[in-house]
């Protein structure tokens, strides 16, 4: 098989071509993005740290462990 090889003038061509086809966030899309994105991270810490906690407690009340 013959492999197809492209000119690397003609790639960086096509590149910036479908680059300008993308249509990107505004700084305000952004932002609100980027705040929730935290806003779920801490969320999730908070859960997932309640959640070993019971359980720990849950271990340690039927096993008397970590005594």
């Amino acid at each position: 098989m013959a492999s197809k090889t492209t000119n690397p003038f003609v790639f960086l061509q096509q590149v910036r071509s479908e680059t300008s086809k993308v249509t990107w966030p505004s700084r305000r899309e952004t932002m609100i993005s980027t705040i929730m994105v935290l806003i779920f991270a801490f969320i999730a810490a908070i859960f997932f740290f309640a959640a070993d906690q019971l359980m720990a407690l849950g271990v340690e009340l039927i096993l008397g462990l970590g005594r």
